[in-house]
């Protein structure tokens, strides 16, 4: 079957971008002119996907703002001939079908939790996306690099799958770190690690807020539900789910993993859509 449908997780307070993460969403902070969740939605649109499930929290409004209709901005664009930028924001609200899910803060906090509350919208045995909110693939070239994922997963023939990107081994603890076998021809999953230090890493493979999944990863998301801990990873359940002997493919990325989460993320995200220019994180400078 298909995959048409992608549930995004955009409930978090976005603590690494703190202040300004007090009154911007943090999916909503601009990469150039666009907002961060949009690139992703493009993507997403460009694989196929027709309907977008958003989970938000009690303070999510102007994504639902974003992809609204606002006829008053509309008439104002018309009257004043800005036919460019009429066009930019007409085309918004008919990109997809977009449904928003709402996390409140009597959920606990974690990447679980978005799936949970966003199972009804996915059918039995069927196939859905799950994406994390504040990275972009980005491929100077364009083209969908989910396209592309979704494409190489088919070809593994594996019941889910999951997109990751090599880091540099000093950073492995900032991450979920992935150990991959190779069968076939392909790489699986054999398990992940939450942050691991340098010495536990299994390998330099990030889980880059990827995953192909379907219905029956639903009843390890719900034992994550209840399973003790402070923050609730969706780690767990992706390790039980392939411990209850489902294959999960490891698709290496072909693009470029920005990290939009931190200024450094950011502002290197920034340089890399808008200026097209080859910098390191460390090192980036908006011009």
């Amino acid at each position: 079957m298909k995959c048409t449908k992608a549930i995004i997780a955009l409930a978090g307070y976005g603590g690494r971008r703190v202040p300004i993460t007090k009154a911007i969403e943090k999916c909503m902070i601009p990469i150039g002119n666009r907002p961060i969740v949009d690139y992703i939605v493009d993507d997403c649109i460009a694989a196929g996907i027709t309907d977008i499930i958003f989970v938000v929290g009690e303070q999510s409004h102007q994504i639902r703002t974003y992809y609204g209709h606002n006829q008053g901005l509309e008439d104002y664009l018309v009257k004043h001939h800005k036919l460019d930028a009429l066009d930019s924001i007409s085309d918004l609200k008919t990109k997809a079908r977009f449904h928003f899910v709402l996390q409140d803060s009597k959920q606990p906090y974690g990447t679980t939790v978005p799936l949970w509350m966003a199972r009804d919208y996915i059918r039995e045995d069927e196939d859905f996306l799950y994406l994390y909110g504040d990275n972009i693939f980005y491929r100077e070239e364009g083209g969908s690099t989910i396209a592309e994922f979704l494409r190489d997963a088919e070809a593994t023939g594996a019941q889910a799958a999951m997109m990751v990107n090599e880091v540099p081994h000093e950073m492995v603890s900032n991450y979920g770190v992935v150990a991959a076998e190779e069968r076939d021809g392909h790489e699986f999953f054999k398990y992940i690690h939450e942050k691991p230090t340098k010495e536990e890493a299994p390998s330099n493979f990030n889980n880059s807020g990827c995953f192909k999944l379907n219905s029956a990863i639903f009843e390890h998301v719900e034992r994550g539900m209840t399973h003790p801990g402070k923050e609730q990873f969706f780690t767990d359940p992706l390790n039980w789910f392939h411990d209850d002997g489902n294959d999960i493919a490891v698709i290496r990325m072909k693009a470029e993993w920005l990290d939009c989460g931190s200024v450094e993320g950011w502002l290197y995200a920034n340089n890399r859509v808008v200026n097209s220019k080859t910098a390191s994180p460390e090192s980036s400078t908006l011009v």
